[in-house]
């Protein structure tokens, strides 16, 4: 039998079972909640059709830019050509390197959460990508991670570029911030995420795209909004 805290309990109060709230009125519910020291973050979880009417299931894999960031602060290394070292550096990589970053990877000594690579290092580090694959952090050309626009890719990393891919169910989720941002902020990065999905809906599949969407927070509970 699981054991729930007293924090837990007093959340669970302010939610009504089975009821759909306003998208506004559950960010303002999940910000309220938070009462833990540090700046949680502030997420959606969306179920999607991924049934297509011509056979076969639909699986989506993509990126979102936020428009006001998401808050998260992630570790970015670059791989690249020697002479592009430098480039990387003034882009704001925390971590650059070539053949001296390949070595690091091979002896699995390294600790970034984004990796981007230059078009002419991927053919280097595919063998590496059974490592880096189940820690999604291989490289991608659609996911933005695999350029020859070192700068570019950086800075939409740093500012809130998301990435979002559903598991076999049609479950997909992403932060949209932290309890820091203001109401309005988060509601804005809320709806652009949703319009960015709805847009990846392929023609072959019919009615509803978004199934389910809730929002929560790191330590709280879950609440069923609409998905407009």
């Amino acid at each position: 039998m699981k054991i729930r805290s007293k924090r837990y309990k007093e959340i669970l109060k302010s939610k009504a079972k089975n009821q759909k709230l306003d998208t506004k009125q559950a960010i303002e519910l999940v910000k309220k909640n938070v009462t833990t020291k540090f700046d949680e973050s502030v997420d959606v979880s969306l179920r999607i059709n991924l049934k297509q009417s011509k056979g076969g299931d639909f699986s989506l894999r993509t990126t979102v830019k936020l428009p006001n960031g998401s808050g998260k602060k992630n570790k970015i290394a670059v791989l690249c050509e020697a002479d592009k070292v430098d480039e990387a550096k003034k882009a704001g990589a925390d971590i650059t390197g070539s053949d001296d970053l390949l070595e690091k990877i091979a002896a699995g000594k390294f600790n970034f959460t984004k990796l981007i690579c230059t078009s002419s290092m991927m053919g280097k580090i595919g063998k590496h990508g059974k490592v880096l694959g189940p820690k999604g952090l291989m490289p991608n050309p659609k996911l933005g991670t695999v350029t020859n626009d070192i700068s570019k890719a950086v800075k939409e990393i740093k500012t809130g570029l998301v990435e979002i891919r559903n598991d076999k169910d049609g479950n997909l989720s992403s932060t949209i911030g932290r309890k820091s941002f203001s109401t309005d902020k988060l509601l804005e990065n809320y709806k652009h995420f949703i319009d960015s999905v709805k847009k990846e809906k392929p023609d072959t599949i019919k009615g509803e795209f978004i199934k389910n969407a809730f929002i929560t927070s790191t330590m709280g509970i879950s609440y069923k909004v609409g998905a407009k």
